[in-house]
C-alpha cells in the first residue's frame, strides 16, 4: 500500500514538474517574444515650424514672450548659465538656447544676448564669444502628441546615459540586492515580512527591481496567489535569459513615475525633463534621489503635489545611499538641507485644435493611426505659433466688437454664437501658419476654413477680372447702368451696393469700389463659360452654374480653397497646395520620405501683377481704403466681400510675404447687418498689426509683358495734350491701346504755338 502511494505520489510529483517545465517555456516564450520585439509604443509629437530673428526685425514683444514661455524657457535673476534659462530686462532678453535638432539641422544650445528698441531687433550677440550673429533660429515648439490607448510620455535613455547617483537611489530605494538575487530574494520577503509584523500593517514590500517589472509587463495589478507565482516564474526567467544592465535599462524605462494632466510619465528619461527640464546624464545627486523617491508613490510624493513629502521621501533615499556606502558623510550632510528645486510645467489646453485637425487628416493619409501612436515620429509642420496666437486673439476680439456695437448679435447658445473663421498663409509655399476653424473648439469642432461652404459676394470678382484680362486692360470701361437679365424666364434686376452716378467705369475702379453692375458688364462680354473655366482652372471644387450672378459671388465655396486661389495673384501665377506639413522623421531621426505635392502656374506673372495692382488700388482707394487708418501703413493688395442680406463678410488681403482669409457670419446665415470692410477687415489689420515680423515695405516688381503707358482718364486710350485729365496705367504688352483719345480733341497748330511760348514764358520765370 506504501509502495503504491509513494509510486502514485512520485507521479504527480513528476507530472506537476513537467507541468511547470511546460509552463516556464511557454512564459519563456512570452517573454522573450515581448522583450525582442518593440517594447513600448512612443507617441509620435507634432512641432510647429522654427522661428527665425534677425537684426532690424520687427517683432511682437508680446507673443514673442508667450513663445519664449511655450518652449520651455525659465526667467532666472542670475545671468543664465544652463540651458533653457532667461533673464530679461528693458532693452534685452539674455537666453541659454537649447539644443535645436530638426531635419535639416543640427545644433548646440549657446548663450545669446538679444537687444530691443521698442519693437525691433536692435542686435543679436552669442554671449560666449561676443561675435554679432545675423541670424538666429529657435527651435519649433510640440504642440501636441498622437498617443496610444495608454496614454504614456516616454523618454527612452541607454544605461549609459543614466548616471551612477540615479542607479545607486533606484537600487537603494527599491532593490539593494538587485546584482546579488537572482530575480527573488528571498532575504527581502522575510526583511519585509518583519516589519510589516512588527508595525502591524504593510510598511514594505519584498518585491525586487525583476519582479516589479515582471509584473508591469506581463501582469495585473490584482493581488491574488496564482498572480505573486507568475510573478516570480516571470522573475527568475527573466534573470535566466536577460543580463542585470539590460535587465535594469528596461526598468528604468517602463517605470511609472507621475502624472501629466491625462498623460502618464513613464521612464526616467522623460521625468527628468518633466520635473527637472534637463536630460537625464545632468541629474545631480538630489535630482537622482528624488526621482527614485517617486517610485513608491509617484503622485504621493510628487513635488507638484506635496513638496514636504517628497523632501522627507528624498532624504529617506540619501540615507539608504549612505548606507550602502554609495555617498560620503559629506554628500548626505550637504545634500539633506537643500531645497528641491522643480523646473514647473504649465498644463495648457490643445494648441491650434483646428490646424491640428487638418493636420490628422493630411497625416491619415500617410500613415495609419498605429504608426502615429507607436512609433515616436517626429513631425514637423508649417505652424507659427505666433501667427496663430494673433490671430486667436484677433478673431476674439473682432467678434466681441461686433457683439457690442450691435447688441442683436449676440447669441446666448455656443453652437449659435456669431462665428468668424481665420486662415494665414505664405503665398509663394501653400504653408499654412494659422488656422482658426471657429470661435471656440470646445463648443464646436466643426472646421468654417476646410468645411465651410459659404457664398463670397464680391471677394470673388477679382477671378471675373483676371478672365478679362484677355481683352481687356484696367483703363477699359465698363458700363455701370442698371439692367435687366431674364434668368430662367424670369427677370433679374441687379443693383450696386450703394447707388452711384458713374454710369461709364475703368475696369480698375470697378474692382476697386466693388460695382456690381459694371462688373456684370465684364462678365456678359467676356462669357460666363470663360468665367467657369476660371473656377475649374482655381480648383474650386464647388459646383458653378453659368448664372450672371456667378460673377458677383453667387455660389458656395470652401474658405481654403478661396485663400488658395488668392494665392496664385500674390504668387506671381503660381498656385502652391495648402500644407500643414513639412518634414517627418522616425525615431532614430532619419527623414521619411513624403510626396511632395505640384506647384501650378495658373496665370502668367505679368497677369498676377496687374491683378495685385488693381487689388492694391481696392485697399488705397476702394471698399478696403480704411485699411490706412488702422494702422497698414505698408503696400498691400485685398478685396471685400459681402453677399445678400449681408450673411457673409470676407476680407482677403496680401503681400508678398503673406497672405490672411477672414470670414465672419453665422452658421444658420443669419445677416450680421454689416459689410466685410466692417466686419472682416478690422479682424485682418488686428492680425497684421500683431505679426509685424511679417511687415514688408517691399512691392512686386514689375515683370516682362507689363508696360506701363499713359492714357485719358476718361476713355482709357492713349492721351494727349487736349484730354483734361491723364493718368498713368498697366497694360499687357499685347493689349498696350494704339488709338490716341477720340472724346478731347487734339489741339490745333496754333493752340501747340500757344502752349509752347506759355511754357517758355513759365520757364523764364523760374
Amino acid at each position: 500500500m506504501l509502495k503504491k502511494l509513494f509510486k502514485l505520489t512520485a507521479l504527480i510529483f513528476i507530472l506537476i514538474c513537467a507541468a511547470l517545465i511546460l509552463y516556464s517555456w511557454y512564459l519563456s516564450v512570452r517573454v522573450e517574444k515581448r522583450f525582442s520585439s518593440r517594447r513600448w509604443s512612443i507617441p509620435s509629437s507634432v512641432f510647429s515650424d522654427i522661428t527665425l530673428l534677425y537684426p532690424g526685425q520687427q517683432i511682437n514683444l508680446r507673443f514673442f514672450n508667450q513663445k519664449l514661455l511655450s518652449l520651455g524657457y525659465r526667467e532666472v535673476s542670475h545671468n543664465p548659465k544652463k540651458k533653457g534659462e532667461k533673464k530679461t530686462s528693458n532693452s534685452e532678453i539674455f537666453i541659454y538656447l537649447h539644443d535645436l535638432k530638426i531635419p535639416s539641422q543640427t545644433r548646440e544650445g549657446f548663450p545669446v544676448k538679444i537687444g530691443f528698441s521698442q519693437n525691433r531687433i536692435e542686435t543679436i550677440v552669442h554671449a560666449g564669444t561676443g561675435k554679432p550673429a545675423p541670424i538666429l533660429e529657435l527651435e519649433p515648439e510640440e504642440i501636441m502628441q498622437f498617443f496610444g490607448p495608454e496614454r504614456e510620455m516616454r523618454h527612452l535613455v541607454s544605461i549609459h546615459q543614466v548616471p551612477e547617483y540615479l542607479i545607486y537611489a533606484v537600487l537603494s530605494a527599491e532593490d539593494g540586492r538587485f546584482y546579488q538575487h537572482h530575480g527573488i530574494d528571498p532575504r527581502g520577503i522575510l526583511r519585509a515580512l518583519y516589519t510589516n509584523l512588527r508595525h502591524g500593517a504593510i510598511r514594505q514590500g519584498g518585491s525586487t527591481l525583476t519582479q516589479q517589472l515582471a509584473k508591469n509587463y506581463f501582469l495585473t495589478p490584482e493581488r491574488t496567489i496564482s498572480r505573486k507565482i507568475n510573478e516570480a516564474l516571470l522573475s527568475v526567467i527573466i534573470e535566466a535569459i536577460y543580463e542585470k544592465d539590460e535587465i535594469l535599462e528596461i526598468y528604468l524605462n517602463e517605470i511609472y513615475l507621475g502624472q501629466k494632466g491625462s498623460i502618464s510619465i513613464n521612464g526616467v528619461g522623460e521625468a527628468a525633463f518633466f520635473y527637472f527640464d534637463k536630460p537625464v546624464s545632468d541629474l545631480s545627486l538630489i535630482e537622482s534621489a528624488t526621482i527614485a523617491g517617486l517610485i513608491k508613490g509617484p503622485n504621493h510624493y510628487s513635488p507638484y503635489i506635496n513638496k514636504t513629502r517628497c523632501l522627507s521621501r528624498r532624504n529617506a533615499v540619501l540615507r539608504a545611499m549612505h548606507k550602502k556606502g554609495w555617498i560620503t558623510d559629506s554628500q548626505l550632510q550637504a545634500a539633506l538641507p537643500l531645497k528641491i528645486q522643480t523646473a514647473g510645467y504649465n498644463l495648457q489646453g490643445k494648441k491650434a485644435p483646428y490646424f491640428i485637425d487638418y493636420l490628422s487628416r493630411q497625416l491619415e493619409k500617410l500613415y495609419p493611426t498605429k504608426v502615429l501612436n507607436s512609433l515616436g515620429l517626429s513631425i514637423y509642420t508649417t505652424l507659427d505659433t505666433q501667427v496663430q496666437a494673433a490671430a486667436e486673439k484677433a478673431l476674439e476680439k473682432g467678434l466681441a466688437r461686433l457683439e457690442k456695437s450691435n447688441p442683436a448679435l449676440r447669441r446666448k447658445k455656443g453652437e449659435k454664437k456669431l462665428q468668424g473663421a481665420v486662415i494665414v498663409m505664405q503665398p509663394k509655399t501653400g504653408y499654412i501658419l494659422a488656422m482658426v476653424g471657429g470661435r471656440n473648439y470646445t463648443d464646436s469642432q466643426f472646421n468654417r476654413i476646410t468645411q465651410g461652404r459659404r457664398q463670397p459676394g464680391s471677394a470673388f470678382k477679382p477671378f471675373v477680372y483676371l478672365t478679362g484680362l484677355d481683352d481687356f486692360t484696367p483703363a477699359s470701361r465698363l458700363s455701370n447702368e442698371p439692367i435687366t437679365y431674364m434668368i430662367d424666364g424670369k427677370p433679374w434686376e441687379p443693383q450696386n451696393f450703394a447707388p452711384s452716378d458713374e454710369l461709364d467705369v475703368s475696369m480698375r475702379s470697378a474692382i476697386t469700389k466693388s460695382f456690381n453692375l459694371a462688373t456684370l458688364d465684364l462678365a456678359r462680354k467676356v462669357g460666363l463659360d470663360k468665367i467657369i473655366k476660371t473656377t475649374e482652372r482655381f480648383l474650386f471644387s464647388t459646383p458653378v452654374k453659368p448664372y450672371p450672378s456667378l460673377a458677383l459671388g453667387a455660389f458656395e465655396v470652401i474658405p481654403l480653397e478661396l485663400a488658395r486661389a488668392y494665392c496664385v495673384f500674390a504668387a506671381n501665377g503660381m498656385q502652391p497646395y495648402p500644407l500643414s506639413l513639412k518634414d517627418v522623421t522616425d525615431e532614430n531621426k532619419n527623414i521619411i520620405k513624403q510626396k511632395h505635392m505640384n506647384i501650378e502656374r495658373l496665370t502668367s506673372p505679368a497677369k498676377a501683377f496687374i491683378m495685385s495692382s488693381m487689388l492694391q488700388s481696392v485697399a488705397t482707394e476702394g471698399t478696403a481704403r480704411s485699411l490706412i487708418s488702422r494702422g497698414i501703413w505698408w503696400p498691400v493688395a485685398g478685396k471685400t466681400g459681402t453677399t445678400n442680406d449681408f450673411r457673409d463678410a470676407w476680407f482677403v488681403g496680401y503681400t508678398p510675404d503673406i497672405l490672411a482669409l477672414v470670414w465672419v457670419g453665422f452658421d444658420n446665415q443669419d445677416s450680421i447687418v454689416v459689410t466685410g470692410s466692417a466686419a472682416a477687415l478690422p479682424i485682418w489689420a488686428d492680425l497684421m498689426n500683431s505679426i509685424p515680423q511679417y511687415i514688408s515695405e517691399e512691392w512686386y516688381k514689375m515683370p516682362t509683358g507689363v508696360v506701363k503707358e499713359t492714357v485719358c482718364s476718361e476713355s482709357g486710350l492713349l492721351a494727349h495734350k487736349g484730354c483734361p485729365e491723364s493718368m498713368e496705367e498697366l497694360f499687357l504688352k499685347e493689349n498696350i491701346p494704339t488709338v490716341f483719345c477720340p472724346v478731347h480733341k487734339k489741339p490745333g497748330l496754333l493752340r501747340k504755338i500757344f502752349d509752347f511760348m506759355r511754357k517758355d514764358e513759365n520757364d523764364n520765370k523760374k
